[in-house]
């Protein structure tokens, strides 16, 4: 397939078809920035979550998972720096009310050829006014000084309006595994280094379009914390920036999709930073990023908690704050990112001559919502016996019952949905107990006993 025939617009109604993905809130015309997963979008990011932890918690020997609360005391945003300087540079549309990041506006007008993270507010103002950059909305030239807009959402907490203090909810997930660095390194007796990771919630008062999942206002990360002294962290960042990229390409990513991009500006306390960009039909944008944190982020906590977050090595007997290598990747972005490699519009000839198009979700097979579609050829004469087989292959992993229409359009719904096998009950199943097993990709047809099912799909839908 040509990435021609992709656009966001059409990946969007696709997921909403068939069911990947809704707008929230939807019979209420919709909250902007939030999308609700639906049957098949649901089973899909839990996957994606499962092959992060596989690949990078389950699979080492020396990184713990937390889940961390959401609501944090307001100390530790304080400390992170979130409280005084988590900001975007935003300006309104006086024509149409409508509010933007100047930094997006000044991308997307150039293309990509200036970074507006190297420019102070004033010059993104000036270069706003000199290029004449205009209202995508309503195309007005009318625009508010750029001014700071706070990201994070907050709340209060008490019971009597005076007595009430202030929260917020976190607008990521990575303080949760600083804070608990010494609560994870004494219950486990790891020794430095050692990583601790996390899959959950955050929240950001991003006011900027999203262009569909890939910016939301309520997000899922997956975050690795790698925590070393700092004469290992170049060596470190290096692992994994190796390790972040060769994830991608065992899900299945296309290497010519995905590049590395360094940060030319660098936050004060990071020694490297870089992300890795994936080729959306919006372009080329951030799918995850691996900073070199230095002793920053414990050296804060310490300063602010009173309490000291130095690690005593057992064979030098010294005392220091490790360093933190930080894997930082959107399970949100990086599920869309799955979505848009996947989807396919295959031009088929039958043996007739006609000509048809298969729309095909080439899901590496863990990632596929469900593994096996369960298919009986004839509802009365298989119905009965294709639905024992449900039962009996739904124990081993998620699959999907279909007995309307031909089989034929059975077979087109379950490759748009990216299911790799479906399995057909026919007249010699109920006399031999053998089946057709189809594969997506290939469209080529198997048969085999049905005792034998569960372990071919099982070695088929491996995530390695």
């Amino acid at each position: 397939m040509s990435r021609d025939c992709l656009t966001m617009d059409k990946l969007v109604s696709h997921c909403k078809t068939v069911g990947f993905v809704y707008p929230g809130s939807d019979i209420y015309g919709g909250l902007a920035n939030t999308w609700d997963y639906g049957p098949l979008g649901v089973e899909l990011k839990n996957n994606v979550k499962r092959s992060w932890w596989k690949r990078f918690v389950q699979e080492s020997t020396a990184t713990f998972g937390v889940d961390a609360a959401i609501l944090m005391n307001s100390r530790v945003w304080d400390a992170s720096g979130h409280t005084a300087s988590f900001n975007d540079p935003k300006l309104d549309c006086k024509s149409c009310k409508t509010r933007y990041r100047a930094d997006t506006l000044i991308e997307e007008h150039s293309k990509g050829a200036v970074n507006p993270d190297t420019m102070t507010y004033e010059e993104m103002g000036a270069y706003i006014a000199e290029h004449h950059v205009n209202c995508p909305r309503c195309g007005n030239h009318n625009w508010t000084a750029i001014r700071q807009f706070n990201m994070m959402f907050s709340t209060s907490r008490g019971v009597t309006e005076e007595g009430q203090d202030l929260i917020y909810l976190r607008p990521e997930t990575a303080q949760g595994e600083f804070v608990n660095f010494l609560n994870v390194q004494r219950t486990t007796r790891a020794k430095v280094p050692f990583g601790i990771a996390q899959i959950g919630k955050s929240f950001r008062n991003e006011i900027t379009p999203g262009n569909f999942i890939f910016r939301t206002i309520e997000f899922e990360q997956m975050e690795h914390q790698w925590f070393c002294h700092a004469d290992d962290g170049a060596r470190f960042y290096e692992e994994y920036k190796s390790k972040a990229w060769q994830y991608l390409i065992d899900l299945g990513f296309d290497e010519s999709e995905l590049r590395f991009k360094d940060h030319e500006k660098l936050a004060h306390y990071a020694a490297a930073a870089c992300d890795i960009n994936y080729h959306f039909p919006i372009g080329w944008s951030e799918l995850n990023g691996i900073h070199n944190r230095t002793d920053y982020d414990l050296t804060r906590h310490q300063e602010y908690s009173g309490k000291s977050m130095a690690y005593l090595d057992p064979v030098t007997n010294t005392r220091f704050v490790p360093s933190v290598i930080e894997y930082s990747i959107g399970c949100d972005r990086l599920l869309l990112a799955v979505l848009c490699a996947a989807y396919d519009e295959e031009k088929l000839v039958d043996d007739k001559g006609r000509e048809d198009t298969r729309v095909v979700m080439h899901f590496h097979p863990f990632l596929a919502p469900y593994k096996v579609a369960i298919l009986p050829l004839q509802k009365k004469e298989q119905g009965s016996k294709a639905r024992e087989v449900f039962a009996t292959l739904s124990k081993h992993f998620m699959c999907t019952f279909d007995d309307t229409g031909s089989i034929g359009k059975r077979y087109r719904r379950q490759d748009q949905i990216g299911t790799p096998f479906c399995l057909t009950v026919d007249f010699d199943t109920l006399e031999d107990d053998t089946v057709t097993l189809r594969d997506r990709d290939s469209m080529e047809q198997i048969r085999l006993p049905l005792s034998e099912v569960v372990d071919y799909v099982q070695s088929r839908i491996q995530f390695n």
